[in-house]
């Protein structure tokens, strides 16, 4: 399906997103959609003939657990809502820990990346495909940016993207971005990965912004586009002209006069040039890695494997623990850094009183209280939490700024806050899962 020029559609910009010229379809997190009603905005889109897609952020289909049913559910009912031609999703884990380690549950709050190794494709495979089975339309899967590198990688990303869509048939949505922040990151060229890559199962293609700091490039969202992320696109260009490609922006949102500048970018972009033929030895046939040949494994002992390594990676970057052999202990610093930030940032929205009734105080508040517990439950229990924890240490010390705190928690939590037995329990379970 052509999809056309696109833009990420957001609450904060939708008035803007409607104004654009030009704009043929929009795409929406659909975590932050209802299942049953549309924000008006999408239903004017939708009136007028915007094609709206659901951008899915927490399967978690990289993770070493098949896809949660409800999880599913919840993404078929929005697609039949939308009347979607596909939905998307990430090749990426979100969560870790529970009862294939028998360690405590562990929420990412960010897209993390599965090592590219023939255990861990065997677990996203069937993952896709139990949630093909349970959609009503298409999936296509995203490539993530990444901060850090597995070690003992067995796979290129062209090639595991090429093994994964050869054995489920999932289509492909390809953020530039990330194959920017990749080669920044992680020296990976990204003209070798769309050589080695299926460019035909490509369903769409993403285009954001990001900044470089100390050598690091993160994929922020909340920045213009760069000339080396449009680079790359012209690059995909190059080799297929893409059904859809769509600007996203998450934070920071300009003026409309800006996006609508970054659209005509692309736009330019990808009128440019044509396609050519892929570089001589390039293409899946020529680079594909072969599987080592081997006794056969149990399915589950190879989840079970992929659940340690995923569990001990996200307990060193949310919770304290040793980092994993092989990691770069620095880049694992940095990633944690960025976990508690964007942890501190999206609690700030879904709560936005916190910040208004703690001030100035909040965000340093925030980071002590993350350092020390992990999330394992969903930003709106952690802003629960994160006021209860204070309560509890009768804090703030403003007595009016704890009242407003204490109403605020009351409101949304229970009638009072916990006895003496339940903030005991909890005192140990943070204690437990701190070593």
């Amino acid at each position: 399906m052509e999809l056309g020029i696109g833009i990420g559609w957001r609450p904060e910009i939708a008035d803007a997103v409607e104004a654009l010229p030009g704009i043929d379809w929009v795409e929406a997190v659909a975590e932050n959609l209802c299942t049953d009603h549309l924000p008006d905005s999408l239903v004017r889109l939708r009136e007028r003939g915007v094609t709206v897609v659901p951008h899915g952020v927490s399967l978690g289909l990289g993770g070493a657990d098949r896809p949660d049913p409800g999880r599913l559910a919840d993404l078929a009912a929005r697609a039949e809502l939308l009347g979607t031609p596909l939905v998307t999703e990430h090749i990426a884990f979100v969560r870790a820990g529970g009862a294939r380690t028998g360690s405590p549950a562990l929420e990412a709050g960010h897209l993390l990346p599965v090592p590219r190794t023939w255990a861990a494709l065997d677990v996203l495979c069937e993952n896709v495909r139990i949630a093909q089975d349970a959609l009503p339309v298409p999936l296509a899967l995203e490539n993530i940016a990444a901060l850090i590198s597995w070690p003992g990688e067995e796979l290129t990303e062209g090639q595991f993207l090429a093994e994964l869509v050869e054995r489920t048939g999932v289509r492909l949505l390809i953020d530039v971005a990330n194959l920017h922040t990749n080669h920044v990151n992680r020296g990976e060229d990204p003209a070798t990965a769309l050589d080695e890559l299926p460019v035909e199962a490509i369903a769409y293609v993403h285009v954001a912004g990001g900044i470089e700091k100390d050598g690091v490039w993160h994929d922020t969202h909340a920045h213009p586009v760069t000339a080396p992320v449009l680079d790359v696109l012209a690059e995909l260009r190059s080799r297929v002209s893409p059904p859809g490609v769509l600007l996203e922006r998450d934070d920071d949102f300009p003026p409309a006069a800006e996006l609508a500048g970054e659209l005509d970018a692309i736009r330019a972009t990808l009128g440019a040039g044509g396609t050519r033929p892929p570089r001589e030895g390039s293409g899946r046939s020529g680079t594909a890695s072969a599987r080592p040949a081997g006794p056969a494994v149990d399915p589950e002992a190879v989840r079970d494997g992929v659940a340690v390594a995923q569990a001990a990676l996200l307990s060193a970057l949310v919770a304290g623990t040793p980092v994993p052999e092989g990691f770069d202990h620095r880049r694992l610093g940095v990633q944690s850094q960025a976990l508690a930030a964007k942890r501190a940032d999206v609690v700030a929205k879904v709560a936005p009183e916190l910040p208004e009734i703690l001030g100035s105080g909040y965000r340093e508040a925030f980071l002590a209280y993350a350092r020390r517990r992990p999330m394992s439950a969903g930003y709106r229990r952690d802003a629960l939490d994160f006021a209860e924890h204070l309560l509890l240490a009768d804090r703030p010390e403003d007595d009016a700024a704890r009242r407003r705190l204490t109403y605020w928690w009351q409101d949304r939590a229970a009638p009072r806050p916990p006895g003496r037995a339940t903030r005991l329990a909890r005192a140990a379970r943070t204690v437990l899962v701190g070593r």
